[in-house]
């Protein structure tokens, strides 16, 4: 066998032209060099594994490009495949195609690389730090190619990137299967992860980078939205008709998701500051209208917080500086903060995520690529100091929560065994709260609501108005309070100005609500109201990731650290038709700390898709509500006990006899005396 016989039995390929080398822009973010371990053997099969996307003639010229990419960046990119158009998600209509399914996740990919989306475009990767579309520019084309080709009945099968291929499947089966990062269980760790990264056997796919599904900051402005008001309420003592006026909220990053932050403060009518060292994400915050002020000066900062706070206005204040110096200034100055919590990629703090106290973000990339292990050494020594500042303000009075950005277990790491309940480790969990066991968990997830997403793939504004409001028409705001949330978010959400990137929208939804919504824009689609729409949610979701340091915190069952919910959400959205499935290790918390599955979901109008949106959207949400209600929560047993009353005779879930506290403790002390 030759390599000619292998071309000649291929009809999707790359061609066997060598593109122009491109030209990068200067003022475009680039990725940090990535950890690089690998032994003599492992470099000279990365380059050999890049090197099997491309024809045998380009291999002379590319194999010392790749192995320079390697060395120097850390990874093999394959730059000079790059697009040299400039990548956005463009109408739908402007795609090849054969199939609606195959144009629209063109879509998706393209505005997960936008350069007014993306955290490092020319990395491919979208937000998170390390959260990846694909592994390099190879794949990009050669996925491109392959839904260009894709029929409603084949499935592409992507496994970390790469498409594996094309094969028969039928219009009810997912027209992509996509897994990223999964590893074997004695090698799911950082370090066998990044080994097997760097040879171009696996990728970090993030919650939703790998799995296409990212529309921008607004992904996560209504679950932040969510989070601050509700923490206002449980620990401020705020009515559920009044917002956070004349309260501080504290916290840090700018970036993919954590630009999320100081829009929804804002919404939220409370005052900010976002700590960020790297200003290139502050001027795009600023440049979207997502940040109010920027400053250098602590004194002014704090001096601007205090002054709209006694105004009761709202202001969002992007301060240019690390947040251990912002934190230590509140806490030599006596300031008050109400809300304090933190949004640095603290699940990749070795990596880039977390910017030692000292270091300009210029220092910090600097050493990061020269001196790695001072670079560790100064990243636990922040986060030590971090994390006293933090608890000094605690002891004043701030509520703190973790933003589900593993800051806790992350300075556990750093040899801050106190931070965990036990003072040993972390199975007992850590002594501040996430915000997922105080917040999201009991008020949001155990009742089905989630963030619930959709795009309009036509690219048209006057689409995603119409979604809007029949959204709205769907939502009854006088059933539950989170309801009337949600009812008054999605009416003020045109307003807000969310849009960065393709016409999309959040929308935290329930199980049944997700449903009818869906079912509507199906209608709308099908009358020729709208044009195709494709739905999805973030993987960040009731029943969609299985992790003890964040979805699943508040499950005190013992069942936090496994992972049957995630996976068993995934093949089922398979086995009811979902367009696109994903499943992903790591997430917002690291390798090795959760596995989290999402979907994607193109509405055409037909029948067929209301056959699939009937059962797949119930299914999606109720498979997360059923886990936490076995888990004794609740709102989740109501919850569950109110679906199976309404599904008798279709559907039917287990519920938990709860066992008395005190007979438990009886018992176990009877046995041994």
């Amino acid at each position: 066998m030759n390599n000619l016989d292998i071309s000649n039995a291929m009809t999707i390929k790359l061609d066997d032209v060598l593109p122009e080398y491109p030209v990068f822009k200067e003022n475009v973010r680039r990725a940090p060099k990535r950890e690089l371990t690998l032994n003599e053997r492992e470099i000279k099969l990365a380059l050999k594994n890049a090197l099997r996307y491309v024809p045998e003639r380009l291999h002379e010229k590319l194999a010392p490009e790749f192995l320079e990419e390697l060395m120097t960046r850390g990874r093999i990119y394959g730059y000079r495949f790059m697009p040299k158009e400039r990548i956005y998600g463009k109408p739908i209509d402007e795609y090849k195609g054969n199939c609606v399914e195959g144009k629209a996740f063109q879509v998706m990919i393209d505005n997960n690389l936008d350069h007014e989306v993306a955290l490092y475009p020319y990395e491919l990767v979208t937000y998170g730090e390390t959260g990846q579309v694909c592994q390099n520019w190879m794949q990009y084309q050669l996925l491109k190619k392959y839904l260009e080709q894709l029929t409603d009945e084949q499935t592409l099968a992507v496994m970390s990137g790469h498409p594996l291929g094309l094969f028969k499947s039928h219009k009810m089966s997912p027209r992509v299967i996509v897994s990223n990062g999964l590893m074997i269980g004695m090698f799911d760790n950082p370090h066998d992860w990044a080994k097997a990264t760097a040879m171009g056997c696996s990728s970090y796919g993030q919650m939703t980078a790998g799995g296409w599904m990212y529309i921008g900051p607004q992904g996560i402005v209504h679950g932040t939205f969510n989070t601050l008001i509700n923490a206002g309420r449980k620990e401020l003592g705020i009515p559920s008709d009044k917002d956070l006026a004349g309260h501080l909220f504290v916290t840090s990053g700018l970036g993919g998701m954590s630009g999320a932050q100081p829009k929804a403060i804002e919404i939220a009518n409370g005052v900010g500051i976002i700590a960020e060292v790297d200003y290139s994400r502050i001027e795009t915050r600023l440049n979207q209208g997502w940040v109010s002020k920027v400053t250098a000066d602590l004194e002014e900062c704090f001096a601007a917080a205090q002054e709209y706070k006694d105004k009761k206005q709202t202001i969002s204040i992007a301060y240019h500086g690390n947040i251990v110096d912002l934190l230590e200034y509140a806490v030599n100055n006596n300031i008050h903060i109400d809300l304090l919590s933190d949004q640095t990629s603290c699940h990749v703090p070795y990596d880039g995520g977390y910017c030692p106290k000292g270091l300009t973000f210029e220092q910090r990339t600097h050493m990061l690529n020269t001196n790695k292990e001072e670079f560790v050494k100064l990243v636990d020594k922040t986060l030590a100091e971090h994390y006293r500042a933090v608890k000094t303000l605690v002891d004043r009075g701030t509520y703190f929560f973790d933003y589900g950005n593993a800051f806790m277990r992350a300075v556990f790491d750093a040899g801050v065994t106190e931070i965990a309940k036990n003072g040993v480790d972390t199975s007992e969990g850590f002594i501040f709260p996430s915000y997922v066991e105080d917040i999201m968990g009991p008020m949001l997830f155990d009742y089905g609501y989630g963030p619930f997403r959709w795009v309009c793939l036509s690219g048209s504004e006057e689409d995603l108005r119409k979604t809007d409001h029949a959204a709205m028409s769907v939502i009854n705001p006088d059933r539950r309070g989170q309801d009337r949330d949600n009812y008054i978010w999605i009416r003020d959400a045109e307003k807000n100005k969310l849009v960065v990137g393709t016409k999309a929208r959040i929308l935290y939804q329930d199980a049944l609500g997700r449903r009818d919504i869906a079912l509507k824009f199906n209608e709308m689609v099908k009358n020729k109201e709208i044009g195709p729409v494709m739905l999805g949610r973030d993987h960040h979701d009731t029943g969609g990731t299985d992790s003890p340091y964040r979805e699943t915190s508040n499950i005190y069952d013992g069942s936090n650290v496994t992972a049957d919910m995630a996976v068993h959400c995934y093949a089922g959205n398979a086995a009811r038709g979902m367009s696109l499935i994903a499943l992903h290790n790591g997430g917002g918390v690291g390798i090795s700390k959760s596995i989290n599955g999402g979907f994607g979901m193109v509405l055409d109008g037909s029948e067929r898709v209301d056959e699939i949106l009937m059962t797949a959207m119930p299914w999606d949400t109720m498979v997360g509500v059923s886990r936490r209600s076995w888990a004794r929560n609740e709102n989740s047993i109501e919850t569950t006990i109110e679906y199976n009353k309404m599904n008798n005779g279709d559907d039917h879930i287990t519920i938990p006899f709860v066992a008395c506290d005190e007979l438990i403790e009886k018992t176990y002390k009877n046995y041994n005396k």
